[in-house]
């Protein structure tokens, strides 16, 4: 019997276990990729990509109402209740000594790394009204995110995409000099090589089919953009912190996840040094694994509120 899935955040509309019945009758084609377990529970196989655009199709429609959600096999293929998660927590560091979550177009976000599918975008707005500006270096990507926009017209003016012709930067050529943002998201890429990339893919396909050898499905999805990078997340977000001092009267809140705890010690380090005023660690579980957001500040405390209006 399922049970409520406590990890997630309390206003994560994934915390109950999926209703097929429902899920299906919003995409008819999930139903081939449904069966009950050896536990009683109705379920779908999460290492057939296939099955899992399906299941993040039904559950943007059902739960989002967004309409016509596609994205090609080659790109990654995001879990959805651990994406919420992210969004809320972001919620929960806007609404500190306010007196609830800010809502509306009032509020801005930049996802750094939207990505083909667009789903930080498509949550945060449909949850909390926030305008969003997503941004990646991908043009195939941007072009495919823009075709979800496409099916969803009142959608389009509060979901603005822009392309990063530069990998050096990840705010630059972005934020203008008249742009203010409320925060900013990243999902930044984790392996360092496409090596590691390979045999995480691997490990993840064996742990998915409890330790089973099978075909390892490279196309869990994703471009080498969102997957690796050189010197892997710790490199990334290293030099997103060095370029945020740049920005530091235009952004917020500046967020990003880290997947490697051992990473946390040398970026908050780096915090102190470029003299981020706040530093927080919110540490958010995400299906199999702990992920953390890491979040800071160049705002004083007494200007914040100015932000938020």
């Amino acid at each position: 019997m399922s049970t409520e899935k406590s990890s997630l955040h309390t206003r994560n509309l994934h915390r109950n276990p999926y209703d097929f019945d429902t899920l299906i009758s919003c995409v008819p084609e999930l139903k081939e990729y449904v069966f009950v377990n050896v536990h009683g529970t109705t379920t779908i196989n999460f290492s057939i990509p296939k099955a899992v655009k399906l299941l993040n199709k039904a559950l943007l429609l059902h739960f989002y109402n967004v309409k016509g959600w596609e994205i090609p096999d080659t790109n990654l293929c995001p879990p959805i209740p651990g994406r919420a998660d992210y969004v809320h927590y972001i919620a929960d560091l806007l609404a500190e000594k306010q007196s609830g979550i800010p809502t509306g177009i009032s509020v801005k976000g930049l996802d750094i790394g939207v990505g083909a599918n667009l789903v930080y975008p498509l949550i945060a707005h449909q949850s909390y009204g926030w305008k969003m500006l997503g941004v990646d270096i991908n043009e195939d990507s941007l072009k495919n995110a823009q075709q979800i926009l496409d099916q969803n017209p009142d959608l389009s003016s509060e979901i603005v995409l822009q392309h990063q012709p530069d990998s050096q930067y990840v705010f630059k050529n972005v934020i203008g000099a008249k742009d203010q943002f409320t925060f900013s998201m990243c999902n930044p890429p984790f392996h360092d090589s496409k090596e590691s990339m390979i045999k995480g893919n691997i490990r993840k396909t064996k742990n998915l089919n409890k330790g089973k050898a099978q075909k390892t499905l490279l196309n869990f999805g994703g471009q080498q953009s969102e997957l690796w990078c050189e010197g892997g997340e710790l490199a990334f977000i290293t030099n997103m912190i060095n370029e945020s001092v740049q920005y530091s009267s235009q952004v917020l809140w500046f967020t990003c996840l880290v997947s490697k705890k051992d990473n946390l010690y040398k970026l908050t380090s780096l915090l102190k040094k470029v003299k981020a005023l706040e530093v927080k660690t919110i540490d958010m579980a995400q299906g199999q694994k702990i992920s953390r957001v890491l979040a800071w500040t160049f705002v004083p405390q007494k200007s914040r509120q100015g932000w938020l209006v």
